[in-house]
């Protein structure tokens, strides 16, 4: 078993459990550390695509989107935290509400 197939099935299974943890929580906190493991998750799979068998130089594109990833990922939690945060000042619970869209 190759590394890179060891990275590929470790970001498959990060993917599914930050899917399962954006789908299965209420609270807001946890569905963004859900969406931390979900990008983690595709990080390692972008990295296991990026290498190459034999003494071939792996592919830099993967790489700088994977670097390109994580400093849009540190961004996009710390406004997603600062969003929860208000939510939690206005409603009083960090959860999104629970509330049917009427369509009249």
């Amino acid at each position: 078993m190759s590394a890179a197939l060891i990275y590929g099935l470790v970001g498959v299974g990060l993917f599914a459990i930050g899917l399962h943890g954006l789908l299965r929580y209420r609270h807001l906190l946890r569905k963004i550390l859900a969406l931390n493991i979900m990008g983690s998750g595709v990080f390692l799979l972008l990295a296991a695509l990026a290498t190459r068998t034999g003494t071939a130089i792996p592919d830099p594109v993967p790489h700088a989107m994977i670097i390109t990833g994580i400093v849009v990922a540190v961004a996009a939690t710390a406004m997603a935290l600062v969003l929860m945060l208000k939510l939690t000042a206005i409603t009083g619970q960090p959860v999104l509400p629970n509330k049917e869209v009427n369509s009249e």
